[in-house]
């Protein structure tokens, strides 16, 4: 590597040779640096870098952790962790050398992201906590499992913030149907509601949905898509789970809803989506709708709790739920278990009558 003037420019430039995965050898050139001390600066953190020396700052190592991770993902998911790792941890953590950053600094770190508050006076939720603290340890387990530093600090401390988010809220089926009352202006925003509230989908997977995805014969609809909308493109995804790929069985009053509204979309082709709108406009719908109706305020995710505290109702068991919905049978006990019916003295009762039996075959 060689660092020259360039006298055109007034700035300074790097030469510098990388050496590709194929062993094949390149030239390459970095401009425009102002002095030779940052020219030189950026060669030491270039020989670094391609060295897989931790002497290197955490941008650096960040930036490595990129190339390692950024194909192994689904867009959406790294467009997230990449907002986490812009926002939350390179102000803090940029120019540390990543072998130099100790427990300590994790610790203040934490405590900083705890008494954060926006201009309205709103701190980070305790889930977000989590989710900001996860991203910085697989960062640091990335360098331990692949690029030799010692211990993750970050694990070393352990987590802020907790697992579970606020209470879960849902609609009963009665504050449901006023909501769908008062959103029946807008035929798009009533039929994309009663998708979500009686089949249970994600939000992201309602919008993905395509004329094509319906068999109003058989009454059902096909989920193995999910919609998002990144840095101002719309984007399809696969679904959030490989239990996600799903055909759902519609009840017959909403596959004649459904056929009817998609019968009235001009042009729409079978790959055309049915709901071609955004979250924020169903967020806003949502206010819209139950501020008119006079129930309270959820999230769209609610309704998916809706649907599933619903069925919980009719009696119908996790797994039967859990294939509906997309979820892991596990995870339906677990998040939903306060709304299964009791058991516990059935069970009890069922003991004494087990020990009453025995006791009498003793005798």
């Amino acid at each position: 590597m060689s660092v020259y003037k360039d006298e055109k420019t007034n700035t300074w430039k790097v030469y510098y040779r990388v050496t590709d995965w194929k062993g094949d050898k390149k030239q390459s050139t970095k401009r425009g640096f102002p002095t030779k001390r940052e020219a030189l600066a950026w060669e030491r953190e270039f020989l670094n870098k391609t060295q897989t020396d931790l002497n290197m700052t955490f941008a650096s190592f960040v930036d490595i952790y990129t190339a390692d991770m950024k194909n192994r993902m689904k867009e959406n998911t790294w467009h997230t962790k990449e907002h986490i790792i812009r926002t939350k941890l390179l102000p803090y953590f940029e120019k540390r050398k990543i072998n130099e950053i100790q427990p300590k600094d994790i610790i203040a770190w934490q405590n900083e992201m705890i008494k954060f508050r926006n201009k309205n006076g709103h701190n980070y939720s305790p889930v977000y906590l989590k989710t900001v603290h996860n991203q910085l340890s697989a960062i640091f387990n990335h360098a331990v499992k692949f690029y030799g530093l010692k211990e993750n600090p970050a694990a070393k401390v352990g987590n802020m913030g907790k697992a579970k988010n606020r209470e879960m809220l849902f609609w009963t089926q009665e504050e449901y149907q006023k909501f769908a009352f008062a959103i029946m202006d807008k035929p798009i925003s009533f039929y994309a509601f009663e998708m979500l509230y009686w089949c249970g989908i994600r939000e992201g997977e309602l919008l993905a949905l395509t004329a094509g995805d319906f068999d109003f014969e058989r009454g059902t609809v096909r989920i193995n898509k999910s919609y998002q909308r990144i840095n101002g493109r719309d984007v399809i995804t696969d679904p959030k789970t490989t239990k996600s790929n799903r055909v759902i069985k519609m009840p017959d009053f909403l596959t004649d809803e459904i056929e009817e509204y998609v019968s009235k979309l001009y042009g729409i082709g079978k790959n055309g989506r049915v709901f071609a709108i955004t979250k924020s406009y169903l967020q806003r719908e949502m206010e819209r709708g139950s501020k008119a109706a006079g129930v309270k305020r959820i999230r769209i995710h609610d309704l998916r709790h809706s649907h599933i505290s619903l069925l919980i109702e009719m009696g119908y068991s996790a797994v039967a739920i859990a294939d509906r919905v997309g979820h892991e049978s596990i995870n339906i006990t677990y998040n939903y278990a306060h709304l299964f019916p009791s058991t516990q003295a059935d069970m009890a009762d069922k003991l004494n009558n087990f020990r009453k039996e025995s006791e009498e075959n003793v005798c």
